[in-house]
C-alpha cells in the first residue's frame, strides 16, 4: 500500500462496511477483513528499558547483512551481530555452505554484547528507513530490539532476536 501512495497525484477511494475495507487506487483493488475484536496493546511490546546504544550507517549496515546473509540457510536466515567498542562483526555459519563475516565500524561504547537476528527482517527494516544513520536500542541477547530511524521521528520499530 506504501509503494502504491508515494505518487502525489495518486487517487484512492475508500470503501467501508461493518466487515471490510476496500482500497481502490487506479486499476488495483485492496479488500481486507477488518479486525472484530480487541486490538491487542501494542504499547506492551514495545521494549522500554533498552539502555545499549548501537548507530548504524545504513547503507554500510544493510549492504554487510546482504553480503554476509547469501550463505545463510533459507529456513534460518540468522546473522550474529557482535558488538564491542565501536565495531560490529556480522557473522553467518552454515553447515552446508559455510561462514561470512564482515567488520562494521558502528557508534556503540556499552559492553560487549552478541544478538542475531533474521536477515530478512533486518534488510526489511533498513529499505524502510529514509535517513543516513538508525539507531538500535538493545537490552540484552533474548530482548526485543527497538530500531529508530533519525531522519523520521515517528518511524519506530520492534525487532525480536534469534538465538545463534
Amino acid at each position: 500500500l506504501q509503494k502504491l501512495l508515494d505518487s502525489p497525484d495518486v487517487v484512492v477511494t475508500v470503501e467501508v462496511s461493518d466487515a471490510k475495507i476496500r482500497l481502490t487506487i487506479g486499476s488495483i483493488v485492496m479488500t481486507s477483513k477488518l479486525i472484530d475484536g480487541t486490538f491487542p496493546d501494542y504499547q506492551r511490546v514495545i521494549p522500554a528499558s533498552n539502555d545499549k546504544e548501537l548507530r548504524v550507517d545504513c547503507q554500510s549496515f544493510s549492504q554487510a547483512v546482504d553480503r554476509v546473509s547469501t550463505i545463510s540457510s533459507e529456513r534460518g536466515r540468522a546473522v550474529k551481530l557482535a558488538l564491542a567498542d565501536g565495531q560490529m562483526t556480522l557473522t553467518v555459519n552454515n553447515p552446508d555452505s559455510g561462514s561470512a563475516t564482515e567488520e562494521l565500524p558502528v557508534g556503540y561504547e556499552s559492553d560487549p554484547l552478541e544478538i542475531g537476528f533474521n536477515a530478512k527482517y533486518l534488510l526489511d527494516i533498513t529499505g524502510q528507513l529514509t535517513g543516513g544513520e538508525a539507531v538500535f536500542l538493545l537490552a540484552d541477547p533474548g530482548s526485543p530490539t527497538l530500531v529508530r530511524d533519525l531522519a523520521a521521528e515517528d518511524a519506530l520499530y520492534v525487532l525480536m532476536p534469534m538465538r545463534v
